[in-house]
């Protein structure tokens, strides 16, 4: 979260390195404890390197299944600890499948620009080895 520094008014706000690897690192401690998190990366500005002073992180969790419908999922996800505000996307595999070959905005903005910072590529189709 923002920083006010004493002495003025300026917000500090996390470097993206910083939040990049806050995500990173929240993954791989939430994969421990919940082993349906099959991956877990981050798009929208961030993702496109025009985040600034007071952006929210767009984070996409792909799992295995889900017991909720995909606008509840998020309330499962305790994301407090990343230094920036989330807004939180979970998709199942199989939603995940879907979308590979889905025509919708959101589902191409998804598959092209999504940084993936957790997981294995194996666990998803759309995948390159490069990614």
């Amino acid at each position: 979260m923002p920083v006010r520094s004493l002495s003025s008014s300026v917000f500090i706000w996390p470097a993206r390195n910083e939040v990049e690897r806050s995500l990173a690192d929240w993954a791989v401690k939430t994969a421990a404890e919940r082993p349906e998190l099959v991956r877990a990366g981050f798009f929208g500005s961030y993702a496109r390197n025009r985040e600034g002073v007071g952006s929210d992180l767009d984070v996409l969790l792909v799992v295995t299944g889900a017991k909720l419908p995909p606008m509840r999922r998020p309330i499962e996800w305790d994301l407090t600890a990343l230094p920036v505000p989330v807004d939180l996307v979970v998709l199942t595999l199989a939603e995940w499948e879907e979308a590979q070959g889905s025509e919708r905005r959101f589902d191409r903005m998804l598959r092209s620009e999504t940084v993936w910072v957790f997981g294995l590529q194996s666990a998803l189709p759309g995948l390159s080895a490069a990614e």
